[in-house]
């Protein structure tokens, strides 16, 4: 069986979480063996940076140190999980990769693409998902699914000012467009099981 490797993309509040859980299930009802893991994290040393990352000040670290930092647990997270569980045949679904970094660390962190796609080709030789979806919503609805998921707490990343978000969600639209074969927007909006299917139909040319 071959092993598949899908991303969930999107800004705060999007949903990723919810409907990587949700996809999970349709695929384990298929028969699939499903590994769902995440961004920064997945592996242990990554844990550890995803710690550093998204706690203490705003300004704890500048983005060329935020990059370098992304890129070093996404490597572990692909040498210590992703890789294993693709080779053995699994389906895994990250919520989040490195479209994620280039979104925050680059479109809307103003470093150079080009500068992130070479720490990913240097750190992770250049893996990329089979399919990645983003997960598309309204400024003002993505807000408030954010604070309804967080309320006044949100970590260094996700406390950002609204401009820097805007510029997030702008960029992965950017990828999607440059890349259309891996990456497709999915519209969020509606129930919870009415997205899961617009990612299931999204997926069919790989399903076995």
């Amino acid at each position: 069986m071959t092993g598949r490797f899908i991303s969930l993309e999107g800004g705060e509040g999007a949903g990723k979480s919810t409907q990587l859980r949700a996809l999970g299930l349709v695929l384990r009802a298929r028969g699939l063996e499903v590994v769902e893991t995440r961004e920064p994290g997945g592996s242990e040393g990554a844990e550890a940076i995803r710690t550093l990352l998204l706690t203490g000040d705003a300004d704890r670290w500048s983005a060329r140190a935020e990059a370098l930092l992304f890129a070093a647990a996404r490597t572990d997270h692909l040498e210590k999980k992703i890789l294993p569980a693709i080779q053995r045949g699994a389906w895994v679904l990250s919520d989040r990769f490195l479209d994620s970094s280039r979104a925050y660390q680059s479109g809307a962190s103003g470093l150079a693409d080009a500068d992130i796609l070479a720490l990913h080709r240097i750190g992770s030789e250049g893996k990329l998902p089979d399919r990645t979806l983003v997960l598309t919503l309204p400024e003002a609805d993505a807000e408030a699914r954010a604070h309804a998921r967080d309320g006044d707490v949100s970590d260094r990343i996700g406390g950002r000012e609204r401009a820097f978000h805007r510029a997030v969600a702008q960029s992965f639209v950017d990828y999607a467009a440059a890349e259309p074969d891996r990456i497709r927007l999915i519209d969020a909006r509606g129930e919870p099981e009415v997205v899961t299917a617009r990612l299931l139909d999204t997926l069919a040319d790989l399903l076995p």
